[in-house]
């Protein structure tokens, strides 16, 4: 067990199994664009989110514990398992309740706050940002710069600017926006390793169904 401590500072890694709840920074919220999720995987999953009926952009992918460096997950707490109940009120935003618990068990835990708690947080945290409305109005696909996405939410969101957003790729399309927050929610600097923007010049983004 030494040697992988050791190698965990060196290389700046985290361990990320079992810390204690509520030993964190700050948050880090994922916003998923769901066409690029059911394009990749969702629909071949049968994934509740790909409903065209729900008509998904942004999901909120979670709401994850930070530390300056590295991050906790599958923390110790002595706090209950959400109810179905509970699970199934964050479909609206999450797309499904199954992805609400999986984010309950891995990272709300770390949070250190009760279930019912960390989705009202979580929730609260989804709601503080304006999603750029010209993402959601696209009529068909298109290739961009992914800076031009981040560009997008810095202009829908005068509060936040460049270091406090990253955009993630996948495959060759805009994956998700990542926008790093205090424990209170106020925008704030991510950490250097969350500061990984994609750098694809023609990144795919699909229109909303």
């Amino acid at each position: 067990m030494r040697w992988i401590l050791v190698w965990a500072a060196l290389t700046g890694a985290a361990l990320a199994e079992g810390e204690r709840a509520g030993d964190f920074d700050y948050y880090v919220m994922a916003l998923s664009w769901s066409p690029s999720f059911c394009a990749i995987e969702g629909d071949a999953k049968g994934a509740e989110q790909c409903d065209p009926r729900l008509d998904h952009g942004w999901i909120l992918h979670g709401l994850w514990p930070q530390y300056e460096d590295g991050w906790p997950s599958f923390c110790n707490t002595a706090a209950r398992n959400p109810s179905r109940g509970q699970t199934a009120a964050m479909a609206d935003i999450m797309g499904s309740s199954g992805l609400a618990w999986y984010q309950w068990k891995k990272h709300g835990r770390c949070s250190g706050l009760e279930a019912n708690a960390y989705y009202e947080q979580a929730r609260d945290a989804y709601e503080s940002v304006t999603r750029p409305p010209v993402l959601r109005s696209l009529k068909e696909s298109v290739a961009l710069p992914a800076s031009v996405v981040e560009e997008a939410w810095l202009e829908a969101n005068p509060n936040l600017t460049a270091d406090m957003v990253t955009v993630t790729c996948r495959d060759g399309r805009i994956m998700e926006t990542r926008i790093c927050l205090t424990r209170d929610l106020a925008p704030r600097a991510c950490g250097r390793d969350v500061r990984r923007d994609c750098t694809e010049q023609r990144a795919l983004l699909d229109p909303v169904r």
